[in-house]
């Protein structure tokens, strides 16, 4: 169960890093139209690279650049809310194929 939830959340890093990434390559104002989204709950984990926070029964990582705004004191413990933008890392077309 534990490996389960590690995979989620590898799956959940690099999507959100994949965002980020996106997100600083198309700047300008195409990138103000995607929609922003937000999670909120304690903060686990704080790195230069990323934010850890407790949703319910899952932990989310969230990616953080330099141009990452941040007010107050962040920490380990205390509530947050971070807004973020989602982006597709890759698209697999697996494409109808016509039954005969």
């Amino acid at each position: 169960m534990e490996s389960r939830e590690r995979m989620k959340q590898i799956k959940r890093s690099i999507g959100v890093a994949a965002c980020t990434i996106w997100l600083f390559a198309t700047a300008g104002s195409y990138a103000a139209e995607v929609k922003t989204y937000q999670v909120t709950g304690p903060v686990l984990e704080v790195t230069a690279s990323s934010i850890t926070v407790q949703k319910g029964d899952e932990k989310w990582e969230i990616a953080r650049t330099k141009d990452t705004r941040v007010s107050g004191d962040l920490k380990v413990g205390e509530k947050v809310t971070i807004t973020y933008r989602m982006v597709a890392a890759g698209v697999e077309v697996k494409g109808n194929k016509a039954k005969k």
